[in-house]
């Protein structure tokens, strides 16, 4: 009977666990991105005020729940001397949120520098990436096929992994939700990398 329970309570109170990081580069919107998914999937939380957040230095941690998967997203900052620790988080993760900003032209090839370094390590192969357009909210900002034309060459390195380019205004909040759901998509019907299991207590 013991036996019976403890399924049936698992069954009803278990989460797979998947962990999803946000990197880009410094200012490109990862913590208000981050801060927009907690409050949108969080009924309780009451997110930071969004103009007090500042670059991140070192990880920001939070959880979305989502059916039954449980996102745990670290949010990595992105100054050039801390994309060197990005590799240390590949091996735990399940998918890659890379959040461009769309208004900063000029550092566009240093965020392509970034993304390629980071698709080509072989221990994201078959991760999913979800590539956030963000900031797309400013009537100056560039297109997704600016972006994409930008980013061309990259598509070979890619591989076979699912990977979506998606415009996003983190800020607004605008393309977050499309953005998690196709995510959770994404990283439970990948076989190659299974979640953690967790109960809900």
């Amino acid at each position: 009977m013991y036996t019976l329970l403890s399924g049936l309570y698992k069954y009803m109170f278990q989460k797979d666990e998947y962990c999803i990081l946000i990197l880009g580069l410094d200012n490109a919107g990862k913590t208000t991105f981050l801060e927009q998914s907690k409050t949108r999937f969080n009924n309780n939380y009451k997110g930071m005020s969004l103009s007090k957040i500042t670059t991140t230095v070192g990880l920001n941690i939070g959880t979305v729940d989502f059916g039954k998967a449980r996102l745990m997203f670290w949010d990595l900052g992105g100054q050039e001397e801390l994309q060197s620790l990005w590799d240390k988080y590949y091996a735990e993760c399940h998918g890659v949120i890379y959040v461009i900003d769309s208004t900063d032209e000029e550092r566009l090839s240093e965020s392509k520098r970034a993304f390629e370094k980071m698709v080509t390590s072989e221990a994201l192969d078959g991760v999913p990436i979800l590539v956030l357009a963000n900031k797309q909210d400013i009537e100056t900002c560039l297109s997704i096929p600016d972006i994409k034309t930008v980013f061309s060459d990259c598509a070979s390195k890619i591989g076979r992994r699912d990977c979506l380019t998606q415009a996003c205004s983190a800020l607004t909040g605008k393309g977050v939700r499309e953005g998690i759901e196709w995510m959770v998509k994404c990283v439970v019907r990948n076989v190659h990398r299974p979640p953690r299991q967790r109960d809900i207590t």
